[in-house]
């Protein structure tokens, strides 16, 4: 199995009710990937960090393997999630993949 972790922070510019909505949809955005993409077997976003975090959000996913990890990547239902909830609303994206 390979795990997909991600940790992003939001853009300086969203505060308050709006940066808890902007999380929100990323999480429902995300979570709902799950049983739509093959070989991916888990998929959480947590966005209730501690106030000693220096992270907005992030993404701790499951794979079979590399192979599925990467399909994933490409997956238009992925892509469209990306695109719309998350991308214009990041300012910076840590990523981690390791075989389990």
């Amino acid at each position: 199995m390979v795990k997909h972790i991600i940790l992003w922070q939001l853009k300086d510019e969203l505060q308050g009710s709006e940066k808890i909505s902007v999380k929100a949809e990323i999480k429902t955005g995300l979570e709902g990937l799950a049983g739509q993409i093959p070989g991916l077997l888990e998929i959480k976003v947590n966005c209730d960090g501690l106030s000693s975090s220096n992270a907005d959000l992030m993404l701790d996913s499951t794979f079979t393997d590399f192979d599925a990890l990467k399909a994933y990547a490409l997956h238009p239902a992925h892509v469209a999630v990306a695109d719309s909830a998350v991308k214009p609303y990041t300012k910076t994206r840590l990523c981690l993949d390791f075989e389990v």
